[in-house]
């Protein structure tokens, strides 16, 4: 029997905790999706759409779709029942979620897959994403003392010059870290460096501006141990090794102002980047992550 598609109901947890309890549980990766799903059903709306596919009455896969902006679409939460993976599950939703967010005006939806989740990439072709860009996190401690050798530049118009003839923008795509979906991409604006995000940072000397960074949120994380608080800086460029330097002390000194506990920062995935990151701070995660992407212009 082919699964049936719609919207994800409240009574839909149980069976949605139980085939995604132990989704990486051979990586030691918890899978947030049982911490978030009873929250997705209840704020689903006109940008938001989470779907279950059903067997016999059972739900047995489930994903969402949000629309970001007014033209761009973020795919997210792809978990199927392992005794149901390869009977069309997952392609049955994304294709319900594309529809959608195509009758939504967006032209193009993206997911976000990481490098290790081979099942997640070879889904991904096969509903149609093609590559859009790869990244990975730096995560420089917070540190009161911190101190960059380049000067602050208290203009979102300079962060957005530097920030456009980087090749950061390039390697990125021009998408950063999206203030108002967690662990989503969009593509970066001047109007968003201006307004909508926590804040700006950019760093130059007598040259002119040399590195750029933003804030763009922060958020709380339960562990075993109790509460983390994380700042996510949505993107970052510098021009060399000792602005990397420069950035990456600037961003330990701005979360170490705001008390948070650690941070992320979005990084290009390139030898240049995470070895100068690397050389900068020591602190990257392990794998990149790929972000794909479908043009939805398309008659199909």
């Amino acid at each position: 029997m082919p699964p049936q598609v719609r919207q994800a109901r409240a009574d839909d947890y149980s069976d949605v905790v139980a085939f995604t309890r132990e989704t990486w549980s051979e990586r030691d990766v918890e899978d947030y999706v049982p911490r978030v799903f009873e929250e997705w059903v209840e704020t689903d709306g006109p940008t938001q759409r989470t779907v279950v596919a059903a067997i016999d009455g059972r739900a047995v896969g489930v994903c969402q779709g949000v629309v970001l902006t007014d033209y761009e679409a973020w795919l997210q939460g792809m978990r199927v029942d392992p005794d149901h993976r390869g009977d069309g599950v997952a392609l049955s939703m994304m294709e319900d979620l594309l529809a959608w967010a195509r009758d939504r005006g967006a032209s193009v939806a993206r997911d976000m897959v990481f490098s290790w989740n081979d099942g997640g990439l070879g889904l991904s072709r096969a509903a149609g994403f093609g590559p859009a860009t790869e990244a990975r996190w730096a995560r420089p401690e917070p540190d009161p003392d911190a101190s960059p050798d380049l000067d602050a530049i208290d203009d979102p118009d300079a962060a957005w010059s530097h920030w456009q003839r980087s090749d950061a923008r390039d390697r990125l795509a021009g998408l950063g870290v999206d203030p108002g979906e967690p662990w989503s991409l969009s593509e970066i604006t001047r109007e968003r460096l201006h307004a909508g995000l926590e804040r700006v940072i950019a760093l130059g000397d007598e040259t002119g501006t040399r590195a750029t960074t933003a804030r763009v949120r922060r958020r709380e994380r339960e562990t075993d141990s109790g509460a983390e608080t994380w700042a996510v800086y949505g993107h970052s460029a510098w021009d060399g090794p000792d602005a990397a330097r420069a950035l990456f002390e600037a961003v330990a000194a701005d979360a170490a102002e705001i008390g948070v506990d650690h941070t992320r920062v979005v990084i290009p995935e390139t030898c240049r980047h995470v070895s100068e990151a690397a050389a900068a701070d020591g602190a990257i995660s392990d794998e990149p992550f790929f972000v794909l992407e479908a043009d939805l212009t398309g008659s199909a």
